[in-house]
């Protein structure tokens, strides 16, 4: 893979090119920022931005004011080539909370070892109606530990409004769901993401993970899809590197609470 030439591609389709994540979600581009402002349950925050030594310190102070008056909690995703070298300083200091850093990795669809099938016991349920997204934000609280009720906010608002740029699944152990994970669509490029992969504690280890992540592959590379692209946990990193994705950069979320 041409690492510096799918990574251009990516910054120009994915980032600065981003497209609304949902039905109630807009795009703004303003002052050298690309900005996603959703409602309080979506996900607001800074995906691309092009800024200098000069300008940058007036653009982080530009996002605080906006999406303080709209009383938002926001994001900054941050990625490891992003300009000027010291934007993570300038963020902390202006008040930004960094979360754990992760790998982007993207893999060629076409590339990809898709033949992993869930281990015994487990059968993967394709996420359609509210019931299906229940399942997912149970496994998702139970997974990350953190409060579930805006991914199923948001999923539920995609599946009904945006069904085509979505595809959820579950993994089921009888009926007691273990793992989900879903995959979203950037129409008109060549790019699909993998997001919110989790499994509970007792069934780690055992290849659910994997089998999710060659599920969704056979599904993006059946809709035309060149490229996967995952923000990787440590966990995660190596189990994707095994199937074939490899690592671009870095990517860190800072966090604003107004």
């Amino acid at each position: 893979m041409d690492h510096a030439g799918v990574l251009a591609l990516f910054d120009r389709d994915v980032r600065e090119g981003a497209q609304p994540d949902g039905p109630d979600a807009r795009v703004e581009r303003v002052g050298g920022v690309v900005r996603h402002v959703s409602s309080a349950r979506g996900w607001n925050g800074v995906l691309w931005s092009g800024l200098d030594e000069t300008g940058a310190d007036a653009a982080i102070a530009e996002q605080i004011a906006y999406f303080s008056g709209l009383g938002h909690e926001f994001e900054w995703k941050l990625y490891g080539h992003d300009r000027p070298l010291d934007l993570g300083q300038r963020l902390r200091a202006a008040g930004f909370e960094a979360e754990p850093e992760e790998t982007l990795m993207i893999a060629e669809v076409a590339g990809l070892d898709v033949k992993a099938e869930p281990p015994e016991g487990i059968r993967l349920l394709s996420v359609t109606d509210a019931a299906g997204v229940d399942l997912v934000a149970d496994v998702h609280g139970q997974a990350f530990g953190t409060d579930s009720s805006r991914i199923r906010h948001q999923l539920l608002a995609r599946l009904t409004e945006e069904p085509d740029t979505v595809v959820a699944t579950v993994a089921l152990a009888g009926d007691e769901p273990v793992s989900a994970a879903r995959m979203e669509f950037v129409p008109g490029t060549r790019f699909a993401g993998l997001w919110g992969g989790g499994t509970v504690e007792a069934w780690r280890g055992r290849g659910v993970y994997r089998a999710l992540v060659a599920h969704r592959a056979r599904a993006a590379a059946e809709r035309g899809y060149r490229y996967l692209q995952v923000d990787a946990s440590s966990q995660s990193r190596p189990i994707l590197e095994r199937l074939g994705f490899e690592p671009l950069t870095t990517t860190t979320p800072y966090t604003y609470v107004p």
